[in-house]
């Protein structure tokens, strides 16, 4: 057995230590035990999920890549296809925020233009603590500049996202990054190595010791000692990175790569072997050609470095020529680091030493998986998490206050200001909609696209609460008049090992398949987060959904800002007393208790063919989703978007507080013209959906029946500087 268990050390165990024994016919020296133990990491191997997974839809007819590269694309037309995907970056991001949020920025970019794609708009999900805490303050403030920093200097817009505090990611926040890019369908390159004797360039930044072991890390809890890993956290260029879109999209525009494939988590060994398997070949690498920043680097500092801004292509000999012109153009190094091989293995050389070999399906297919076991969690046994008790405020004007102020309802301008959205002029609604949108220049056709996730509701329900993430995403898209056809996910979860995570992971992964399924959606790509806890205590169970869907016409596009006084309110969909798990009962009464909101699948397709439909009729003046916060936050959203006040009136049949703040799914709160009624009673018909008028959009005055009334100045007032309060 290896000296002093070193393999321990590099966070194998004791029986997959024995199974590379067994596997190898031998016990592999240093680097082979380095490259195994990345490559074995959970981080890379997914191998407390990967059976799961499975569950996911992947297929249809307009799927170009599903699951199983660097990410998943979707034809559009007219010879288009848009390529998109979503990571996490919250372990770096935990110690060295502002370098962990901005190379988590650049190594999902370079996910989408390894595809042959041009990134074109980038998203971020983020989860921290209380805003009470000095330490969240300082995460907080620090993730968004190293987005805003990362993303405004490569030119890609940061169009949406969303943001959410909560004790429960006080030590460990998340910081999930998503991108989409554009291309023609036949410009779309795989990661896959072929051809034996074709040359393996290494593309980009010179390699240095940053990132060693990074995957090792993510695939770790958070504790005390985690500060120790900073040399764990990668140090991005983003300058770098803009000059290696510019020149990968050029080699793949003049057709002279067979492959290529980012450098991500484990480097070189990673990304040669995740080539090598795709292809069914072998490749040899010379760590002596690998130019490098710093000085004795040995070969599995080489193998295993994480640096950024390096990407892996495969090209035939007689185009190297072409390649290295490419690149030298843009300032790009171009260096053959190595060959395909027919023989299967990824071998390491050090000049003409062997330093190293290990069979490809070991380091890839080999990889142990797991199936823990998966415990009903005792917390959700304890009957008080289910009962609780709704107090009637005594001052309906204060409350609403209060939860337009709160930081998981107020607004979000302080962040999404630091990001350049419009760069590349393709935004067409901006941050601080249901969803994005980006104009396909030279069509009609615009893109929509959306994260969502509430850990609350997954806390509590993790079935139900993944079910609402994805419908909710899929109701976003809709409300701005896009068809939603595909989602990429992040799933964010606690220690897998622990009997209790995994049931919440298991019910998760099923609630969102079932979810895809109900609203013919499929999954095209993703990523898997686990163990995120800090000193033994998991965050939230926290799927984040990335949505994307498609608007055949731009013209048709819908906001949610009242923008036409006169204009009738109406409620779409039915209310029901929902208030568990509600933002209501956190921020106003303090207590996560009860289940959250029902979700009928079958009333919440309707809800969005119902939506679209009146969308392309072009009856519709606004439409907005109803989610946290409910009816009166929805309502107070699309009076501040549009600048026009409103008078509603109350539903009798439930007392107030239910009414305006229950959470009931599948409703969207829309405005019209008092002629086109009819219009919307025939179509509601049509799609057996309720509705319920409200009121008018009028003045400048919030009014809620007899019991809340207003001034829009006094509710922008508190809603607009609530971050900023907070960061002072």
């Amino acid at each position: 057995m290896m000296e002093s268990k070193v393999y321990l050390q590099l966070g194998l165990k004791e029986e997959e230590y024995r199974k590379v024994v067994e596997l190898l016919g031998r016990e592999p020296n240093y680097l082979e035990l380095s490259m195994i133990s990345v490559m074995w990491s959970e981080h890379c191997a997914y191998k407390h999920s990967r059976p799961l997974l499975k569950l996911f839809p992947t297929k249809a007819p307009y799927v170009l890549q599903g699951p199983g590269e660097n990410a998943g694309a979707v034809d559009v037309g007219d010879g288009l296809a848009i390529v998109f995907k979503m990571e996490s970056h919250n372990h770096p991001s935990a110690i060295e925020p502002f370098e962990g949020a901005a190379t988590g920025v650049g190594g999902i970019v370079r996910d989408i233009f390894a595809m042959g794609a041009r990134p074109i708009a980038l998203l971020d999900p983020l989860r921290f603590g209380s805003l009470k805490s000095s330490r969240v303050k300082y995460l907080f403030e620090q993730v968004v500049a190293g987005i805003a920093h990362y993303g405004n200097c490569i030119g890609v817009p940061t169009v949406g996202g969303d943001v959410y505090f909560e004790e429960a990611y006080e030590g460990n926040p998340l910081v999930n990054v998503m991108c989409l890019g554009l291309t023609k369908s036949k410009n779309l390159i795989s990661g896959k190595a072929q051809g034996e004797g074709n040359l393996v360039v290494l593309l980009g930044s010179k390699t240095g010791r940053d990132g060693i072991h990074g995957c090792t890390f993510a695939s770790e809890e958070l504790t005390e000692a985690s500060e120790e890993r900073r040399p764990s956290v990668q140090v991005g260029d983003p300058f770098t990175e803009k000059l290696l879109i510019e020149a990968c999209l050029e080699l793949r525009e003049k057709n002279l790569l067979v492959a290529l494939q980012d450098l991500g988590a484990a480097g070189l060994t990673s990304s040669s072997s995740e080539m090598a398997n795709r292809g069914g070949v072998g490749i040899d690498i010379d760590v002596l050609k690998v130019p490098r920043r710093e000085e004795n680097m040995v070969p599995y500092e080489v193998m295993i470095s994480e640096s950024q801004e390096r990407m892996l292509a495969i090209v035939k000999p007689e185009k190297l020529t072409s390649v290295k012109e490419v690149c030298q153009r843009w300032g790009i190094e171009a260096t053959v680091i190595g060959k395909v091989t027919n023989s299967k293995k990824i071998r390491v050389f050090e000049g003409e030493k062997l330093c190293g070999e290990l069979p490809v399906s070991l380091l890839t297919e080999d990889a142990p998986v797991y199936q823990p076991k998966a415990t009903y969690p005792n917390y959700l046994k304890d009957p008080s998490l289910k009962n609780y008790e709704i107090e009637e405020p005594k001052d309906y004007n204060e409350t609403l206050l209060k939860l337009i102020s709160s930081p998981n309802l107020a607004n979000k301008e302080w962040i999404y200001t630091q990001y350049d959205h419009m760069v590349q002029t393709n935004t067409v609604l901006l941050p601080g909609s249901d969803a994005a949108v980006l104009r396909i220049k030279g069509s009609n056709k615009a893109i929509a696209l959306t994260v969502d996730g509430n850990g609350r509701y997954c806390y509590l329900n993790p079935y139900r609460g993944a079910q609402i993430a994805v419908a909710e995403a899929a109701r976003n898209l809709s409300v701005v008049g896009a068809k939603p056809l595909a989602i990429t996910d992040c799933l964010n979860f606690g220690n897998p090992e622990d009997p209790e995570v995994y049931w919440q992971f298991q019910e998760a992964v099923q609630g969102i398949a079932d979810a895809c399924r109900a609203l013919d959606l499929v999954v095209v790509s993703g990523n898997v987060s686990f163990y995120n806890e800090s000193n033994g205590q998991a965050i939230y169970p926290t799927p984040i959904i990335g949505a994307v869907g498609l608007l055949d016409d731009v013209k048709t596009l819908l906001d949610c800002g009242f923008t036409e006084e006169g204009a009738v309110i109406v409620l779409v969909g039915q209310t029901f007393p929902e208030l568990g798990g509600s933002e209501y009962l956190k921020t106003v009464q303090g207590v996560v208790k009860g289940e959250p909101p029902f979700l009928n699948l079958k009333k919440e397709k309707n809800l969005h063919n119902f939506i679209r439909e009146a969308i392309n009729e072009g009856f519709l003046l606004s439409a907005h989703d109803l989610s946290e916060g409910g009816l009166a936050i929805a309502l107070v959203e699309s009076a501040l978007k549009g600048g026009f006040g409103f008078k509603v009136e109350l539903d009798e049949n439930l007392s107030p507080v239910e009414f305006l703040f229950s959470e009931t799914q599948s409703r969207v709160v829309v405005s019209l013209k008092e002629e086109d009624l009819p219009r919307l009673k025939m179509l509601s018909s049509k799609h057996q959906i309720e509705y319920l008028v409200l009121g008018h959009v009028t003045g400048k005055n919030l009014i809620f029946g007899d019991i809340i009334n207003l001034s829009l100045s006094e509710v922008k007032a508190v809603w607009k500087h609530t971050l900023e309060t907070y960061l002072l």
